[in-house]
């Protein structure tokens, strides 16, 4: 397709789950025809097509921000999102049209959602790699149909891609905060909103098709079978396909869930790359998911600022596979390699459907296996948290949180796959921390813009028993996280490793990785927004592993990769949820 010459886009990519709370407790037209006094209904007749509408202008301040009657601010209670201040999103220079994302306004007020009828047939979502040529016939034409819809059916796939934009780019505001954008990544809300957002698409697919029992593949990416671009999808006459994607990781490449656009491809054969991958599904769905928020993500309350902090596997190898798919030679990756048109690629909904499936295996293994903190928040403000989509009838529905905790309740279920990344455990390499006692002191703030940077972190305690392991999960804190938005940035942490160009890929020293692309300008100006974040490194299992747990201290080395980033400081919590 014709070059382009733009500034890059953001995405923030924390490759492990950035947690920040402790203990939880519950508790361009010229007619403006969204005016609040008019109703939908109206608008709805009033002959300017509502989904090229902005409802809201920037600093709107229709609705007060909630206060508790001295003046303040209120902090706290679950988000909630209307149509009314659905407004242009944030997005990179020179985008990619169509550059509106907010979804055609209603005739009525949103519906709540209930759930399906029990005796509905449980739809059965198997994995791309072996539901056969029939079936995948079945997603082409669904695809092939929600395309042929006009855009302003809020059913067709032009809407439905333009979901995931207006819930990503800032589009949406808090009701009650209008001042305040509403981004579902990097929080609690990224299993459960891209949950009910696969639903509505599963159920709209099935209506067009005409076939009630008719489920959603997945892209088993964790797997061996299923880690590589499915070829239904690189076929350029068929309706998956799409031509911004990158035209080197096609089939049979494998996939590499630690794929960054600017650090590149790996020098892996197969097979080291397929054990690869299954060592970084251990780290993100093990070791570093002992928790519910190191999974999930940090909670985001009404009144709060948006991308608190991001669970392990959204942001890793969730966005490593949203950039692996992505066109590399675009400056924003589109179209799955940024938040804006990521929805644009048929790839993007089985792609997801595994991360949902994968939420489900996260608490399937700790049934299984005892592991205490394998459970989802209880927190009403995550439970009564809302989103606004468009069901099978074209009716606009309100769901919640809570609505979406139960599959079976929701008429699915997930098969056809193992976990064989259950029993890829990384290992351990000798004699990689012989200079511990040589270092010089390191004063924080630090810039990493070059050489890698080793500190000494001090444990508050040593030889915790199994039972205080089991309560409390040691996490080492990498905060003050510092980029200026207008570049990729990436660095890696590693534990115990000095010599850190020893360890193999994937050896366990290797605990984590920080990477975040630049991030959309609020103005087109190419101006990037400034990132301000923290990242969290579960240390139980991995200092176990390292033979460790006596150390008072542990080192840690921060070694840059790309970019320029500041760190503010190091330290070692005590987590329990």
């Amino acid at each position: 397709m014709a070059s382009r010459h733009r500034a890059p886009l953001v995405a923030c990519v924390f490759l492990i789950g950035a947690v920040a709370t402790v203990i939880y407790s519950p508790f361009p037209v010229s007619l403006n025809p969204c005016a609040y006094s008019l109703p939908r209904a109206l608008l709805s007749v009033s002959g300017v097509d509502p989904y090229i509408v902005s409802c809201a202008r920037d600093g709107d301040a229709a609705t007060a921000p909630l206060s508790d009657g001295s003046g303040h601010k209120t902090i706290g209670g679950p988000i909630v999102t209307s149509l009314h201040t659905c407004s242009k999103p944030k997005l990179p220079p020179h985008p990619l049209p169509p550059l509106y994302c907010c979804p055609p306004m209603s005739a009525s007020e949103p519906i709540n959602f209930t759930l399906p009828d029990p005796a509905e047939p449980l739809r059965v979502r198997r994995p791309v790699h072996a539901v056969g040529a029939e079936y995948m016939a079945k997603y082409e034409r669904a695809i092939a149909l929600m395309k042929a819809l006009p855009p302003t059916d809020p059913r067709s796939f032009y809407q439905t891609a333009n979901i995931h934009c207006a819930y990503c780019t800032g589009s949406y505001h808090q009701t009650g905060n209008p001042e305040l954008d509403v981004q579902i990544h990097f929080s609690w809300f990224f299993y459960p909103f891209h949950r009910a957002y696969l639903y509505f698409f599963e159920r709209i697919a099935a209506k067009l098709l005409g076939e009630p029992g008719f489920a959603l593949p997945f892209w088993s990416w964790d797997v061996p079978e299923g880690m590589q671009l499915p070829p239904e999808f690189a076929n350029s006459s068929s309706p998956l396909y799409d031509p911004v994607r990158n035209p080197r990781h096609v089939p049979p490449k494998i996939v590499d869930l630690e794929f960054v656009r600017e650090v590149g491809e790996n020098n892996f054969n197969d097979e080291q790359q397929i054990q690869q991958n299954l060592r970084v599904m251990y780290k993100q769905m093990i070791t570093n998911a002992a928790l519910p928020s190191l999974f999930h993500g940090q909670p985001f309350r009404a009144g709060e600022a948006d991308k608190p902090g991001a669970g392990a596997v959204e942001l890793f190898p969730h966005n490593t596979m949203h950039t692996w798919t992505g066109d590399v030679a675009e400056p924003n990756v589109e179209n799955m390699g940024v938040y804006y048109s990521a929805g644009r690629d048929p790839l993007f909904y089985p792609h997801h459907n595994n991360i949902d499936r994968l939420w489900v295996a996260w608490r399937d293994i700790g049934a299984s296996r005892g592991y205490r903190g394998h459970v989802d928040f209880t927190d009403p403000d995550w439970l009564d948290s809302s989103f606004l989509f468009y069901d099978e009838e074209a009716r606009l529905v309100r769901i919640t949180v809570r609505d979406v905790l139960d599959i079976e309740k929701l008429r699915y279920r997930f098969d056809g796959v193992d976990m064989p990344w259950l029993d890829a455990r990384p290992p351990a390499t000798p004699d990689v921390n012989s200079k511990r006692g040589l270092l010089e002191s390191v004063r924080f703030p630090v810039s990493l813009d070059g050489a890698a940077v080793t500190a000494e972190v001090r444990r508050p305690r040593v030889l915790r028993s199994r039972r205080e392991k089991d309560a409390q999960e040691e996490v080492l804190v990498v905060e003050g996280i510092e980029t200026d938005g207008t570049d990729m940035v990436k660095f890696d942490v590693y534990v115990n490793a000095m010599e850190h160009e020893k360890v193999e890929p994937g050896g366990r020293e290797m605990a984590e990785s920080f990477v975040c692309l630049s991030h959309p300008s609020m103005d087109g100006t190419g101006k990037g927004m400034a990132v301000k974040t923290s990242m969290r490194v579960a240390l139980n299992e991995l200092l176990e592993d390292l033979g460790a747990d006596g150390d008072e201290i542990v080192t840690v080395t921060l070694v840059p990769r790309h970019g320029k980033v500041k760190i503010g400081g190091l330290r070692i919590v005590y987590m329990a949820e």
